[in-house]
Protein backbone atom coordinates (compact mmCIF):
# COMPACT_ATOMS: atom_id res chain seq x y z
CA UNK A 1 0.00 0.00 0.00
CA UNK A 2 1.42 3.37 -0.77
CA UNK A 3 0.14 6.84 1.32
CA UNK A 4 1.49 9.77 1.20
CA UNK A 5 0.51 13.40 3.74
CA UNK A 6 -0.85 16.45 2.37
CA UNK A 7 -0.02 19.45 3.95
CA UNK A 8 1.43 17.37 6.91
CA UNK A 9 -2.06 16.60 7.67
CA UNK A 10 -3.99 14.52 5.48
CA UNK A 11 -3.68 11.46 4.16
CA UNK A 12 -4.66 9.01 1.09
CA UNK A 13 -3.76 6.01 0.79
CA UNK A 14 -4.60 4.66 -2.73
CA UNK A 15 -2.60 3.33 -6.25
CA UNK A 16 -0.90 5.98 -7.01
CA UNK A 17 -0.90 7.12 -11.22
CA UNK A 18 1.35 9.68 -13.10
CA UNK A 19 -0.51 12.72 -11.74
CA UNK A 20 0.02 11.97 -8.13
CA UNK A 21 3.80 11.93 -9.39
CA UNK A 22 3.48 15.82 -9.47
CA UNK A 23 0.46 16.40 -7.41
CA UNK A 24 1.95 15.18 -4.21
CA UNK A 25 5.70 16.37 -4.82
CA UNK A 26 6.67 20.48 -5.00
CA UNK A 27 9.96 19.69 -6.17
CA UNK A 28 9.74 16.55 -8.24
CA UNK A 29 13.02 15.38 -9.89
CA UNK A 30 12.83 12.67 -12.70
CA UNK A 31 16.65 12.15 -12.62
CA UNK A 32 16.68 11.44 -8.99
CA UNK A 33 13.48 9.92 -9.17
CA UNK A 34 14.52 6.89 -11.40
CA UNK A 35 18.07 6.63 -10.08
CA UNK A 36 16.25 5.18 -6.60
CA UNK A 37 14.50 3.30 -8.67
CA UNK A 38 17.24 1.83 -10.78
CA UNK A 39 19.58 1.63 -7.78
CA UNK A 40 17.03 -0.30 -5.65
CA UNK A 41 15.28 -2.45 -8.74
CA UNK A 42 19.08 -3.26 -9.04
CA UNK A 43 18.25 -5.67 -6.62
CA UNK A 44 14.69 -6.56 -6.97
CA UNK A 45 14.04 -4.99 -4.08
CA UNK A 46 12.21 -1.25 -3.96
CA UNK A 47 11.45 -1.89 0.28
CA UNK A 48 11.88 1.40 0.86
CA UNK A 49 10.11 4.76 2.27
CA UNK A 50 11.17 7.07 -0.67
CA UNK A 51 8.86 4.89 -3.95
CA UNK A 52 8.23 7.52 -5.87
CA UNK A 53 9.48 10.64 -4.03
CA UNK A 54 10.05 11.62 -0.30
CA UNK A 55 6.44 12.14 0.20
CA UNK A 56 5.03 9.18 -0.74
CA UNK A 57 5.62 6.17 1.03
CA UNK A 58 5.18 2.38 1.07
CA UNK A 59 3.68 0.54 4.47
CA UNK A 60 6.32 -2.37 4.96
CA UNK A 61 5.89 -6.22 6.01
CA UNK A 62 3.98 -6.41 9.31
CA UNK A 63 3.08 -2.67 9.52
CA UNK A 64 -0.34 -1.68 10.68
CA UNK A 65 -1.77 1.79 10.56
CA UNK A 66 -5.00 3.45 11.89
CA UNK A 67 -6.92 6.43 10.73
CA UNK A 68 -9.41 8.62 11.74
CA UNK A 69 -10.76 11.69 9.46
CA UNK A 70 -8.12 11.20 7.02
CA UNK A 71 -5.58 11.63 9.69
CA UNK A 72 -2.82 8.42 11.15
CA UNK A 73 -3.88 7.60 14.75
CA UNK A 74 -1.36 4.86 15.20
CA UNK A 75 1.06 3.25 13.44
CA UNK A 76 2.68 0.03 14.67
CA UNK A 77 4.49 -3.36 13.88
CA UNK A 78 2.48 -5.93 14.71
CA UNK A 79 4.63 -9.05 13.21
CA UNK A 80 8.35 -9.86 14.16
CA UNK A 81 9.83 -12.21 11.36
CA UNK A 82 11.12 -15.05 13.72
CA UNK A 83 14.05 -15.54 11.36
CA UNK A 84 15.81 -12.59 12.98
CA UNK A 85 15.48 -13.99 16.54
CA UNK A 86 17.58 -17.07 18.03
CA UNK A 87 15.94 -20.13 18.60
CA UNK A 88 16.09 -23.59 19.83
CA UNK A 89 17.22 -25.61 16.82
CA UNK A 90 15.12 -28.86 16.06
CA UNK A 91 17.64 -31.26 15.58
CA UNK A 92 16.60 -34.88 15.11
CA UNK A 93 15.95 -35.08 11.70
CA UNK A 94 13.44 -37.77 11.89
CA UNK A 95 10.80 -35.53 14.19
CA UNK A 96 12.11 -32.20 12.38
CA UNK A 97 11.05 -34.48 9.07
CA UNK A 98 7.45 -35.22 10.12
CA UNK A 99 6.77 -31.75 11.30
CA UNK A 100 7.07 -30.01 8.49
CA UNK A 101 5.24 -32.23 6.93
CA UNK A 102 2.42 -32.32 9.74
CA UNK A 103 2.76 -28.72 9.00
CA UNK A 104 2.55 -27.94 5.53
CA UNK A 105 -0.47 -30.21 5.33
CA UNK A 106 -2.58 -28.38 7.80
CA UNK A 107 -1.29 -25.27 6.30
CA UNK A 108 -2.98 -25.96 2.71
CA UNK A 109 -5.79 -27.50 4.78
CA UNK A 110 -6.13 -24.07 6.23
CA UNK A 111 -5.73 -22.38 2.64
CA UNK A 112 -8.14 -24.07 0.74
CA UNK A 113 -11.14 -23.04 3.21
CA UNK A 114 -13.79 -20.84 1.09
CA UNK A 115 -17.33 -20.49 -0.45
CA UNK A 116 -15.89 -20.81 -4.24
CA UNK A 117 -13.72 -22.86 -5.78
CA UNK A 118 -10.35 -23.42 -5.67
CA UNK A 119 -7.60 -23.58 -7.93
CA UNK A 120 -3.62 -23.87 -7.77
CA UNK A 121 -1.04 -22.91 -9.72
CA UNK A 122 1.81 -26.26 -10.53
CA UNK A 123 5.08 -25.15 -12.40
CA UNK A 124 6.36 -28.55 -11.61
CA UNK A 125 9.08 -27.32 -9.49
CA UNK A 126 9.00 -28.70 -5.88
CA UNK A 127 7.24 -25.66 -3.99
CA UNK A 128 3.74 -25.39 -5.98
CA UNK A 129 3.77 -29.65 -6.37
CA UNK A 130 4.20 -29.75 -2.58
CA UNK A 131 1.22 -27.92 -2.37
CA UNK A 132 -1.13 -29.38 -5.13
CA UNK A 133 -0.18 -32.69 -3.51
CA UNK A 134 -2.08 -31.99 0.06
CA UNK A 135 -4.50 -29.96 -1.90
CA UNK A 136 -5.49 -32.71 -3.67
CA UNK A 137 -6.44 -34.97 -0.55
CA UNK A 138 -8.72 -32.92 0.57
CA UNK A 139 -9.86 -31.89 -2.67
CA UNK A 140 -9.48 -34.80 -5.53
CA UNK A 141 -11.01 -32.76 -8.35
CA UNK A 142 -8.57 -29.40 -7.91
CA UNK A 143 -7.78 -27.58 -11.24
CA UNK A 144 -4.32 -26.54 -11.75
CA UNK A 145 -3.27 -24.48 -14.02
CA UNK A 146 0.67 -23.68 -15.83
CA UNK A 147 2.82 -21.64 -18.76
CA UNK A 148 4.34 -23.03 -22.05
CA UNK A 149 6.79 -20.98 -23.34
CA UNK A 150 6.23 -21.38 -26.91
CA UNK A 151 10.00 -22.18 -28.66
CA UNK A 152 11.68 -23.92 -25.76
CA UNK A 153 13.68 -22.55 -22.66
CA UNK A 154 17.34 -20.44 -22.70
CA UNK A 155 20.13 -22.56 -23.10
CA UNK A 156 20.77 -25.08 -20.13
CA UNK A 157 17.43 -24.54 -18.11
CA UNK A 158 14.87 -27.37 -17.68
CA UNK A 159 12.10 -26.62 -19.26
CA UNK A 160 8.99 -26.98 -16.33
CA UNK A 161 5.67 -28.00 -18.56
CA UNK A 162 7.07 -31.89 -18.66
CA UNK A 163 7.39 -31.80 -14.99
CA UNK A 164 3.73 -30.40 -14.50
CA UNK A 165 2.44 -32.84 -17.10
CA UNK A 166 3.86 -35.79 -14.79
CA UNK A 167 3.08 -33.97 -11.50
CA UNK A 168 -0.86 -33.63 -12.63
CA UNK A 169 -0.80 -37.21 -14.04
CA UNK A 170 0.60 -38.71 -10.55
CA UNK A 171 -1.46 -36.79 -8.49
CA UNK A 172 -4.24 -37.81 -10.94
CA UNK A 173 -5.36 -33.77 -10.86
CA UNK A 174 -6.62 -31.16 -13.88
CA UNK A 175 -3.99 -29.49 -15.39
CA UNK A 176 -4.90 -26.57 -17.92
CA UNK A 177 -1.93 -25.26 -20.19
CA UNK A 178 -1.48 -21.53 -20.91
CA UNK A 179 0.79 -20.69 -23.80
CA UNK A 180 3.45 -17.83 -23.62
CA UNK A 181 5.39 -16.33 -26.17
CA UNK A 182 7.19 -13.38 -26.94
CA UNK A 183 4.60 -11.42 -28.68
CA UNK A 184 2.15 -11.97 -25.36
CA UNK A 185 5.19 -9.82 -23.24
CA UNK A 186 5.50 -7.21 -26.09
CA UNK A 187 1.87 -6.56 -26.59
CA UNK A 188 1.38 -7.01 -22.58
CA UNK A 189 4.02 -5.37 -20.96
CA UNK A 190 2.82 -1.73 -21.03
CA UNK A 191 0.09 -2.87 -18.62
CA UNK A 192 1.75 -4.99 -16.43
CA UNK A 193 4.30 -2.26 -15.53
CA UNK A 194 1.01 0.33 -15.06
CA UNK A 195 -0.36 -2.76 -12.73
CA UNK A 196 2.65 -2.88 -10.96
CA UNK A 197 3.07 0.84 -10.49
CA UNK A 198 7.01 0.12 -10.09
CA UNK A 199 9.24 -0.92 -13.46
CA UNK A 200 9.49 -4.44 -11.93
CA UNK A 201 11.97 -6.04 -14.44
CA UNK A 202 10.74 -9.40 -14.36
CA UNK A 203 8.70 -11.01 -16.78
CA UNK A 204 7.15 -13.60 -14.34
CA UNK A 205 3.91 -11.19 -13.48
CA UNK A 206 2.71 -11.62 -16.68
CA UNK A 207 2.46 -15.23 -16.19
CA UNK A 208 0.79 -14.93 -13.14
CA UNK A 209 -1.65 -12.60 -15.31
CA UNK A 210 -2.31 -15.12 -17.95
CA UNK A 211 -3.16 -18.22 -15.62
CA UNK A 212 -5.31 -15.99 -13.54
CA UNK A 213 -7.38 -14.96 -16.25
CA UNK A 214 -7.61 -18.81 -17.14
CA UNK A 215 -8.69 -19.59 -13.90
CA UNK A 216 -11.17 -16.83 -14.15
CA UNK A 217 -12.89 -18.07 -17.01
CA UNK A 218 -13.12 -21.59 -15.54
CA UNK A 219 -14.90 -20.47 -12.70
CA UNK A 220 -12.12 -20.55 -10.06
CA UNK A 221 -12.19 -17.51 -7.91
CA UNK A 222 -9.12 -18.83 -5.60
CA UNK A 223 -5.27 -20.48 -6.62
CA UNK A 224 -2.86 -21.77 -4.06
CA UNK A 225 0.81 -20.45 -4.65
CA UNK A 226 3.96 -22.40 -3.72
CA UNK A 227 5.65 -19.31 -3.35
CA UNK A 228 7.79 -18.54 -0.21
CA UNK A 229 9.28 -22.38 -0.32
CA UNK A 230 12.53 -20.92 -1.39
CA UNK A 231 12.31 -18.14 1.30
CA UNK A 232 11.76 -20.47 4.27
CA UNK A 233 13.60 -24.25 3.63
CA UNK A 234 16.40 -22.54 0.66
CA UNK A 235 16.23 -23.48 -2.80
CA UNK A 236 17.69 -20.24 -4.99
CA UNK A 237 21.15 -20.70 -6.24
CA UNK A 238 22.44 -17.94 -4.22
CA UNK A 239 22.27 -20.46 -1.20
CA UNK A 240 24.46 -23.14 -2.74
CA UNK A 241 26.88 -19.75 -3.17
CA UNK A 242 26.81 -18.74 0.24
CA UNK A 243 27.57 -22.16 1.42
CA UNK A 244 30.25 -22.37 -0.73
CA UNK A 245 31.88 -19.40 1.10
CA UNK A 246 33.13 -21.72 3.75
CA UNK A 247 35.99 -22.37 0.79
CA UNK A 248 37.17 -18.80 0.43
CA UNK A 249 35.65 -16.20 2.73
CA UNK A 250 38.99 -16.94 5.25
CA UNK A 251 40.92 -15.81 2.52
CA UNK A 252 42.83 -11.98 2.92
CA UNK A 253 40.79 -9.35 1.13
CA UNK A 254 43.33 -8.82 -1.62
CA UNK A 255 43.05 -12.75 -2.51
CA UNK A 256 39.60 -12.30 -2.47
CA UNK A 257 39.68 -8.95 -4.13
CA UNK A 258 41.81 -10.86 -6.88
CA UNK A 259 38.86 -13.22 -7.42
CA UNK A 260 36.58 -10.58 -7.65
CA UNK A 261 38.32 -9.10 -10.76
CA UNK A 262 39.21 -12.08 -12.09
CA UNK A 263 35.68 -13.44 -12.19
CA UNK A 264 35.23 -10.48 -14.68
CA UNK A 265 36.67 -12.27 -17.27
CA UNK A 266 35.01 -15.79 -17.19
CA UNK A 267 32.92 -16.57 -20.09
CA UNK A 268 29.51 -14.85 -20.06
CA UNK A 269 27.69 -16.83 -22.97
CA UNK A 270 28.24 -19.97 -20.89
CA UNK A 271 25.96 -20.84 -18.31
CA UNK A 272 29.05 -22.18 -15.89
CA UNK A 273 30.33 -18.77 -16.61
CA UNK A 274 27.37 -17.07 -15.70
CA UNK A 275 27.65 -18.80 -12.28
CA UNK A 276 30.76 -18.18 -11.60
CA UNK A 277 31.37 -14.56 -12.42
CA UNK A 278 28.37 -14.23 -10.07
CA UNK A 279 29.90 -16.79 -7.43
CA UNK A 280 33.08 -13.82 -6.58
CA UNK A 281 31.44 -10.84 -7.65
CA UNK A 282 31.99 -8.76 -4.44
CA UNK A 283 34.28 -11.11 -2.73
CA UNK A 284 36.51 -8.95 -1.17
CA UNK A 285 33.56 -6.87 0.49
CA UNK A 286 32.53 -7.79 4.48
CA UNK A 287 30.03 -10.50 5.34
CA UNK A 288 27.06 -8.44 5.49
CA UNK A 289 27.91 -6.95 1.97
CA UNK A 290 27.87 -10.01 0.85
CA UNK A 291 24.66 -11.26 2.00
CA UNK A 292 23.44 -8.21 0.57
CA UNK A 293 24.90 -8.70 -2.67
CA UNK A 294 23.32 -12.44 -3.64
CA UNK A 295 20.26 -10.17 -4.70
CA UNK A 296 22.03 -8.34 -7.33
CA UNK A 297 21.69 -8.62 -10.78
CA UNK A 298 24.34 -6.63 -12.30
CA UNK A 299 27.54 -4.96 -10.62
CA UNK A 300 27.87 -1.35 -10.04
CA UNK A 301 30.76 -1.18 -12.18
CA UNK A 302 28.84 -2.50 -15.26
CA UNK A 303 24.98 -0.07 -14.20
CA UNK A 304 27.53 3.25 -13.65
CA UNK A 305 28.90 3.77 -17.51
CA UNK A 306 25.14 3.63 -18.50
CA UNK A 307 24.07 7.06 -16.49
CA UNK A 308 24.19 10.21 -18.52
CA UNK A 309 26.23 13.00 -16.37
CA UNK A 310 23.74 14.06 -14.64
CA UNK A 311 22.16 10.60 -13.17
CA UNK A 312 25.92 9.90 -12.32
CA UNK A 313 25.47 13.09 -9.97
CA UNK A 314 22.08 12.22 -8.68
CA UNK A 315 22.68 8.95 -7.78
CA UNK A 316 26.49 9.22 -6.42
CA UNK A 317 24.99 9.66 -2.35
CA UNK A 318 22.20 6.74 -2.92
CA UNK A 319 23.12 3.56 -1.52
CA UNK A 320 20.21 1.38 -2.20
CA UNK A 321 21.57 -1.39 -0.14
CA UNK A 322 21.32 0.84 2.90
CA UNK A 323 17.95 -0.31 4.11
CA UNK A 324 18.64 -4.26 3.70
CA UNK A 325 22.07 -3.38 5.49
CA UNK A 326 20.03 -1.70 8.19
CA UNK A 327 17.74 -4.58 8.65
CA UNK A 328 20.71 -6.37 9.07
CA UNK A 329 21.71 -4.87 11.91
CA UNK A 330 18.24 -5.62 13.84
CA UNK A 331 19.27 -9.70 13.42
CA UNK A 332 20.24 -10.92 16.82
CA UNK A 333 23.66 -12.16 17.56
CA UNK A 334 24.47 -15.39 17.18
CA UNK A 335 21.97 -16.15 14.35
CA UNK A 336 23.74 -17.92 11.41
CA UNK A 337 24.53 -16.09 8.27
CA UNK A 338 22.00 -18.90 6.26
CA UNK A 339 19.57 -17.67 8.29
CA UNK A 340 20.17 -13.69 7.87
CA UNK A 341 19.83 -14.61 4.45
CA UNK A 342 16.44 -16.05 4.75
CA UNK A 343 15.58 -13.28 6.62
CA UNK A 344 16.31 -11.17 4.05
CA UNK A 345 15.13 -13.23 1.63
CA UNK A 346 11.21 -12.70 3.39
CA UNK A 347 11.65 -9.35 4.27
CA UNK A 348 12.71 -7.99 0.81
CA UNK A 349 12.47 -10.34 -1.99
CA UNK A 350 9.49 -12.62 -1.38
CA UNK A 351 7.17 -9.46 0.36
CA UNK A 352 9.15 -6.52 -2.47
CA UNK A 353 9.27 -8.87 -5.45
CA UNK A 354 7.33 -12.11 -5.71
CA UNK A 355 4.37 -11.26 -3.28
CA UNK A 356 3.91 -7.69 -4.57
CA UNK A 357 3.47 -9.30 -8.65
CA UNK A 358 1.56 -12.32 -7.71
CA UNK A 359 -0.71 -9.89 -5.97
CA UNK A 360 -1.95 -7.12 -7.92
CA UNK A 361 -1.90 -9.49 -11.05
CA UNK A 362 -3.50 -12.22 -10.32
CA UNK A 363 -5.94 -9.22 -8.86
CA UNK A 364 -6.04 -7.49 -12.22
CA UNK A 365 -7.89 -10.87 -13.25
CA UNK A 366 -10.35 -10.29 -10.01
CA UNK A 367 -8.26 -13.59 -8.77
CA UNK A 368 -7.47 -14.18 -4.88
CA UNK A 369 -4.07 -15.89 -4.45
CA UNK A 370 -3.43 -17.99 -1.18
CA UNK A 371 0.14 -18.32 -0.25
CA UNK A 372 0.25 -21.62 2.48
CA UNK A 373 4.24 -21.68 2.91
CA UNK A 374 3.68 -18.50 5.01
CA UNK A 375 0.97 -19.62 7.04
CA UNK A 376 2.39 -18.28 10.65
CA UNK A 377 3.17 -21.44 12.60
CA UNK A 378 4.53 -23.00 9.77
CA UNK A 379 6.63 -19.85 8.65
CA UNK A 380 7.56 -20.09 12.63
CA UNK A 381 8.57 -23.86 12.68
CA UNK A 382 10.59 -23.27 9.82
CA UNK A 383 13.03 -20.72 11.91
CA UNK A 384 13.51 -23.80 14.19
CA UNK A 385 15.23 -26.31 11.70
CA UNK A 386 18.88 -26.13 11.57
CA UNK A 387 20.82 -25.09 8.59
CA UNK A 388 22.29 -28.36 7.68
CA UNK A 389 18.40 -29.27 7.33
CA UNK A 390 17.85 -26.62 4.97
CA UNK A 391 20.51 -26.67 2.37
CA UNK A 392 22.62 -29.94 2.58
CA UNK A 393 25.78 -30.25 0.91
CA UNK A 394 24.76 -29.31 -2.63
CA UNK A 395 21.15 -29.96 -1.50
CA UNK A 396 18.59 -27.14 -1.08
CA UNK A 397 14.95 -27.35 0.21
CA UNK A 398 16.60 -31.04 1.49
CA UNK A 399 13.86 -31.54 4.55
CA UNK A 400 11.26 -30.45 2.61
CA UNK A 401 12.34 -32.78 -0.23
CA UNK A 402 12.22 -35.34 2.20
CA UNK A 403 8.88 -34.89 3.84
CA UNK A 404 7.61 -34.95 0.43
CA UNK A 405 8.93 -38.04 -0.60
CA UNK A 406 5.88 -40.15 0.07
CA UNK A 407 4.03 -37.93 -2.14
CA UNK A 408 6.09 -37.13 -5.59
CA UNK A 409 8.44 -38.75 -8.06
CA UNK A 410 11.79 -38.47 -6.69
CA UNK A 411 12.90 -36.85 -10.20
CA UNK A 412 10.67 -33.95 -9.19
CA UNK A 413 11.58 -33.78 -5.84
CA UNK A 414 15.40 -33.77 -6.90
CA UNK A 415 15.05 -31.98 -10.46
CA UNK A 416 17.34 -28.74 -11.40
CA UNK A 417 15.56 -25.46 -9.64
CA UNK A 418 14.24 -23.36 -12.05
CA UNK A 419 12.03 -20.38 -12.26
CA UNK A 420 8.59 -20.39 -13.22
CA UNK A 421 9.20 -17.53 -15.86
CA UNK A 422 10.41 -17.24 -19.10
CA UNK A 423 13.43 -17.62 -22.15
CA UNK A 424 14.77 -14.13 -21.58
CA UNK A 425 17.82 -13.78 -22.47
CA UNK A 426 16.67 -15.52 -26.23
CA UNK A 427 13.89 -13.06 -26.04
CA UNK A 428 15.68 -10.00 -25.75
CA UNK A 429 18.10 -11.20 -28.17
CA UNK A 430 16.00 -12.08 -30.84
CA UNK A 431 11.74 -11.82 -30.26
CA UNK A 432 12.09 -8.91 -28.52
CA UNK A 433 15.16 -7.06 -30.07
CA UNK A 434 13.07 -4.72 -32.02
CA UNK A 435 11.22 -3.48 -29.20
CA UNK A 436 14.78 -3.42 -27.58
CA UNK A 437 15.73 -0.68 -30.44
CA UNK A 438 12.53 1.41 -30.15
CA UNK A 439 12.67 2.06 -26.93
CA UNK A 440 16.04 2.30 -26.31
CA UNK A 441 17.34 3.52 -29.28
CA UNK A 442 20.03 6.45 -28.64
CA UNK A 443 17.37 9.02 -29.60
CA UNK A 444 15.04 8.14 -27.10
CA UNK A 445 17.28 7.36 -24.83
CA UNK A 446 19.17 11.29 -25.37
CA UNK A 447 15.28 12.66 -24.90
CA UNK A 448 14.69 10.99 -21.70
CA UNK A 449 18.43 11.70 -20.12
CA UNK A 450 18.70 9.36 -18.08
CA UNK A 451 21.24 7.36 -19.33
CA UNK A 452 24.36 7.44 -22.30
CA UNK A 453 23.24 6.26 -25.39
CA UNK A 454 26.35 5.22 -26.75
CA UNK A 455 26.87 3.09 -23.62
CA UNK A 456 23.60 1.67 -23.90
CA UNK A 457 24.06 0.20 -27.18
CA UNK A 458 27.14 -1.23 -26.35
CA UNK A 459 25.51 -2.98 -23.98
CA UNK A 460 22.93 -4.23 -26.39
CA UNK A 461 25.71 -4.84 -28.46
CA UNK A 462 27.98 -7.45 -26.29
CA UNK A 463 24.54 -9.22 -25.49
CA UNK A 464 23.45 -9.57 -29.07
CA UNK A 465 27.17 -11.07 -29.71
CA UNK A 466 27.45 -13.21 -26.13
CA UNK A 467 30.23 -11.44 -25.20
CA UNK A 468 28.13 -10.69 -22.24
CA UNK A 469 24.89 -11.18 -20.26
CA UNK A 470 23.51 -7.96 -19.85
CA UNK A 471 19.58 -10.04 -20.67
CA UNK A 472 18.07 -8.94 -17.04
CA UNK A 473 19.81 -5.21 -17.51
CA UNK A 474 18.21 -4.43 -20.97
CA UNK A 475 14.91 -5.42 -19.38
CA UNK A 476 15.33 -3.82 -16.79
CA UNK A 477 16.09 -0.47 -18.66
CA UNK A 478 13.42 -1.22 -21.43
CA UNK A 479 10.84 -1.55 -18.06
CA UNK A 480 11.81 2.09 -16.51
CA UNK A 481 11.59 4.01 -19.89
CA UNK A 482 8.19 2.25 -20.29
CA UNK A 483 7.43 3.18 -16.57
CA UNK A 484 8.64 6.81 -17.26
CA UNK A 485 6.37 6.87 -20.74
CA UNK A 486 3.28 5.75 -18.07
CA UNK A 487 4.00 7.70 -14.97
CA UNK A 488 6.27 10.68 -16.24
CA UNK A 489 5.40 12.07 -19.45
CA UNK A 490 1.51 12.21 -19.26
CA UNK A 491 1.68 14.84 -17.19
CA UNK A 492 5.08 15.93 -14.83
CA UNK A 493 7.15 18.55 -16.65
CA UNK A 494 10.70 17.81 -16.08
CA UNK A 495 12.95 19.42 -13.80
Amino acid sequence: MNFTSVSGKNWIFKKFDSSDVKKYSENFSLSETVSKLISIRKKNISNINHFLNPTIKKLLPGEIISTREGKIIKKWKWYCNPQTKLSIKLNNKNNAIKLIHDGLALAVKRQMMADVPVGAFLSGGLDSSAIVAFAAKNSPDIKCFTIEPQGGSDQNVTEDLPYAVKVAKHLNVDLEIVPINAQNIADDIEDMIWQLDEPLADPAPLNVLYISKLAKARGIKVLLSGTGGDDLFTGYRRHLAHRYEKYWSWLPVSVRKGLEDISLDFDQSKTFGRRLSRLFNNAGANDNERLVNYFAWARRSDLFPLYSREMRESINNIKAEKPILDYLGTIEKGVSSMDSLLALEQQFFLSDHNLIYTDKMSMAAGIEVRVPFLDLELVELASKIPDRFKQKGTTGKWILKKAMEPYLPSDVIYRPKTGFGAPLRRWIKKDLREMVGDYLSIESIKERGLFDGVKVQELIANNDSGKRDHAYTIFSLLCVEIWCRKFIDLSVKIV
